[in-house]
């Protein structure tokens, strides 16, 4: 049963974004409370837990923020999925190999 929710869970997911399962497939990380950006050349996302935070250290120099890859994984014909509430990022941590579906509310993206 608890397999079974998550797995509808995940498919809601998917759909909202209308993201579809290929060969590569990776863990959902929840950033939906966290103010969030894409970079300008669609490279990079970067977020924090406020927009102070967010703000901090000017241009990605040593602020308190986190920035991660956009990961172009070569399965998929595109990297960034957008709902009308959320957007699903692939992206790659460079830490320790870890590469997941990052979740962004879009309320809280900084334009």
């Amino acid at each position: 049963m608890m397999i079974e929710t998550y797995n509808k869970a995940l498919q809601a997911i998917y759909d909202h974004v209308g993201f579809v399962e290929d060969w590569a497939v990776y863990p959902i990380e929840d950033r939906n409370k966290m103010f969030w950006s894409i970079g300008i050349n669609n490279d990079t996302v970067k977020f924090a837990e406020t927009k102070d935070k967010f703000n901090s250290g000017g241009d990605y120099s040593g602020g308190d923020y986190y920035v991660y890859e956009i990961y172009k994984q070569r399965f998929y014909n595109k990297w960034i999925y957008r709902g009308d509430n959320y957007t699903m990022i692939i992206v790659d941590t460079h830490t320790d190999g870890n590469k997941f579906f990052a979740v962004f509310d879009n309320n809280m993206e900084i334009k």
